[in-house]
């Protein structure tokens, strides 16, 4: 692979843009090597990166994760799915049926790896505080 190829992943709020170039192995989250973040937050990460060590072995290449927007959860699940997609937009550029089959180890693992949970937040309505809530009626 030459060059790099940039990803992303969302989650609720967050977005995750992640840039991937041949390199050494490295992976930093907000210019923070994952290595150093808390245990769970490690672990979520470490999940694409194992499923694809364990069908290619040792791979070289370095991603350099942004995250921005929403909460704890939904940055390291956005950063998560950024990984995993760039992983495969990797393998496809070099070749094309190692990314179908790391693309169906990570769908068999989780799909939520490779596709996006699209559910947001909905709009509040018009003359009401809330999505859901309604004006209270004085006359009962």
């Amino acid at each position: 692979m030459e060059g790099k190829i940039i990803v992303s992943g969302k989650r609720k709020e967050a977005i995750a843009r992640a840039v991937i170039k041949t390199g050494s192995g490295k992976i930093s989250v907000n210019n923070v090597p994952y290595i150093h973040l808390e245990m769970i937050k490690r672990l979520m990460i470490e999940e694409p990166v194992r499923i694809a060590k364990e069908n290619f072995g040792d791979l070289k290449y370095d991603i350099e994760v942004i995250v921005k927007g929403g909460g704890q959860e939904g940055q390291i699940e956005a950063a998560r799915l950024a990984i995993a997609r760039a992983f495969v937009a990797a393998m496809k550029k070099d070749d094309s049926k190692k990314a179908e089959q790391l693309r169906k180890a990570y769908l068999m693992y989780d799909r939520t790896l490779l596709v996006a949970d699209i559910r947001r937040k909905e709009a509040c309505k018009p003359g009401d505080s809330k999505a859901r809530s309604k004006r209270q009626k004085s006359y009962r």
